[in-house]
């Protein structure tokens, strides 16, 4: 549980006044019920043995002895193993002593995801956009902006060029993009042709590159890809020749002229991450420099103080971001070249589910992208003074889009910007009508 730790001595009347309920689960939680505290003070707040009770006083659970809550940080309690939560009820926070009540909440009807204060700790209860459990409350809007950049949407492949399964995209340049397809693994570099984009036919590229993992076995299920500084990495769910759970950040050689390429670094996720259904793991992957993380006050989670990059030798020039498919969360990491990795923080995309992230260097936003599921709408989060990425907004797809299942999304560079606007890319997993990329435009705000 982040920000956890060992307290001294009980916390003082003023230190229990920054402990507040921050968000309830009351049908359909896992594993069952619960409820989330959040320290909104500066200093560690011992809770070992307050008691958290719902309208009826026989019900109690009793938080652990030596459970100390960090500053900003969330406990997720999980009262179902002492009481349910009802459809109509309270979640009430008390003292050790079990009389000074510390904070409440009633409700009178289950919510249809979460209730949670907006913002964090110190706001009004309300039903939350995307369950959040042990991080940041959801609180932007389910309703959308119109898309900011033209609304006309062309297709940008030729037909049938790459079939069904496209997903993750990035550019590397503004004539240079990235793609890849999820089944069989498969890496694409793509270049201009004419108005649209094609598989380069140079390098050993024309047809991709076949994906292995570090091993040389397996068949990664490629969701997601990212071109940084450090590298060109990408984000697997599974390994197809077996059907098994594999979340993964893999690293590639692309200056390999072999049609085959194996993983030449591979960070498994699977003990850090919830237990997550084979098809339903990271689909999304990013990368931020670690010098606009410093210079926006980004709150390190594991270390509960502000990011400071030399916590972390031989972790590169930036942190990777990681979208996952089953609940919507993003996960950042910092990677070491021996396979070795230190989650960051946890935050909400704003979505039940995504499938791409993309930074922009010229806004500082993170886009979080979904498919149908979502209507196809994108979320911006930036970092608020909290130094924690939230939702800023959301956004409706193009109005000359209709609702594919894209699961790949990709901003060009500000140097491609002509008129106010610049490209943007969407891969389709279902190559509908033949077509699995499709282009837009997206204004140049910066």
């Amino acid at each position: 549980m982040l920000g956890l730790g060992l307290a001294c001595a009980p916390a003082s009347a003023q230190d229990a006044s920054s402990i507040r309920i921050n968000e309830v689960e009351s049908s359909g939680g896992s594993p069952g019920d619960w409820i989330e505290l959040v320290n909104t003070g500066t200093v560690a707040v011992d809770v070992s043995k307050w008691i958290v009770k719902d309208d009826d006083n026989s019900h109690s659970y009793k938080i652990a002895s030596g459970t100390s809550l960090g500053p900003g940080a969330f406990l997720a309690l999980d009262v179902e193993s002492a009481y349910g939560l009802g459809s109509a009820d309270s979640a009430r926070l008390y003292a050790a002593d079990g009389s000074t009540l510390v904070d409440s909440y009633a409700w009178t009807s289950h919510a249809t995801t979460t209730y949670g204060r907006c913002a964090d700790g110190t706001g009004a209860f309300t039903t939350t956009v995307a369950v959040t459990k042990g991080a940041a409350n959801a609180c932007g809007s389910p309703l959308s902006t119109s898309w900011p950049g033209g609304t006309a949407v062309t297709v940008a492949d030729g037909s049938n060029v790459f079939g069904t399964n496209l997903s993750g995209l990035s550019y590397e340049s503004a004539t240079v993009l990235w793609a890849v397809r999820n089944g069989p693994g498969t890496l694409y570099r793509l270049v201009p042709n004419g108005t649209t984009w094609r598989p380069d036919p140079a390098g050993g590229w024309a047809s991709g590159k076949t994906l292995h993992f570090a091993n040389g076995s397996g068949d990664p299920d490629a969701e997601g890809v990212v071109v940084s500084p450090d590298g060109t990495f990408v984000i697997t769910e599974r390994d197809n020749s077996g059907s098994s759970s594999a979340p993964k950040i893999l690293r590639f050689d692309t200056t390999s002229t072999a049609t085959t390429l194996n993983a030449t670094a591979e960070w498994n996720l699977t003990a850090d991450l919830p237990g997550l259904p084979a098809n339903a793991g990271p689909e999304a992957v990013s990368w931020i420099p670690d010098t606009f993380l410093t210079a926006h006050g980004f709150r390190d989670e594991h270390t509960g103080a502000a990011y400071t990059p030399a916590t972390y030798p031989g972790h590169g020039s930036g942190l990777f971001f990681a979208g996952v498919e089953n609940n919507g969360m993003v996960y950042a990491y910092a990677l070491t070249p021996s396979g070795t990795y230190t989650r960051v923080a946890t935050f909400t995309s704003g979505f039940p589910a995504v499938m791409d992230l993309e930074f922009e260097p010229a806004t500082g936003h993170l886009w979080a992208a979904c498919d149908d599921t979502c209507q196809g709408r994108t979320a911006t989060l930036d970092l608020n003074a909290q130094g924690r990425f939230a939702v800023t907004r959301t956004a409706d797809r193009p109005t000359g889009m209709p609702n594919y299942n894209n699961e790949g999304f990709a901003i060009a560079p500000q140097s491609a910007c002509a008129g106010g606007l610049k490209p943007v890319l969407w891969s389709d997993d279902t190559n509908d009508a033949g077509h699995a990329l499709r282009a837009g435009t997206l204004t140049c705000t910066s």
